[in-house]
């Protein structure tokens, strides 16, 4: 079932980069940090609440890639497919937050086990579709690490800001 009476199955917010950084492992004793980067292209903040499945995936995938919401050089708004642009995909399980008297809640958000499923799912695919619609090697995807803190560094020119529900 994709959605829970009338309620979205999903949440995510777009936001076009010039360039992004995602710090996906602190720093330890016997290691140094690691991030991911990507340069132009956009930025997928992404939750799936309780009762979704992977049928929303290709909808979901396909309408993110192909909104025009990246500026090209002349300055026609273009899909990050398009631009060609790379993706940050960033797991953000906040997005799913209900304000509850002067804390956050998260009951809607899905069980952590089927969120990294799908959250894996969701980037093949983003992957998969991004590669199919661009045969430049410098576009990539990069991701967070579902289910960790993670430090984002992010350069725009908009912000350009959306927010989706599916």
């Amino acid at each position: 079932m994709a959605e829970r009476s009338g309620a979205p199955a999903a949440r995510a917010v777009l936001q076009q980069c010039l360039q992004a950084g995602l710090q996906v492992q602190p720093a330890e004793e016997l290691s140094e940090a690691q991030a991911v980067q990507i340069d132009r292209g956009m930025v997928i903040y992404i939750c799936f609440f309780k009762g979704a499945t992977d049928d929303i995936l290709p909808k979901m995938v396909s309408t993110l890639l192909s909104l025009r919401l990246c500026e090209s050089d002349s300055g026609k708004m273009v899909s990050v497919s398009e631009l060609p642009g790379s993706l940050l995909i960033v797991p953000q399980a906040t997005l799913g937050g209900k304000a509850k008297g002067r804390g956050m809640q998260y009951h809607n958000n899905i069980g952590k086990e089927d969120g990294l499923r799908l959250y894996g799912a969701f980037v093949s695919l983003c992957e998969e579709e991004l590669k199919a619609a661009s045969s430049s090697a410098e576009v990539t995807v990069k991701h967070g690490t579902y289910g960790n803190r993670q430090v984002l560094k992010l350069d725009t020119n908009g912000p350009y800001t959306h927010l989706m529900e599916f």
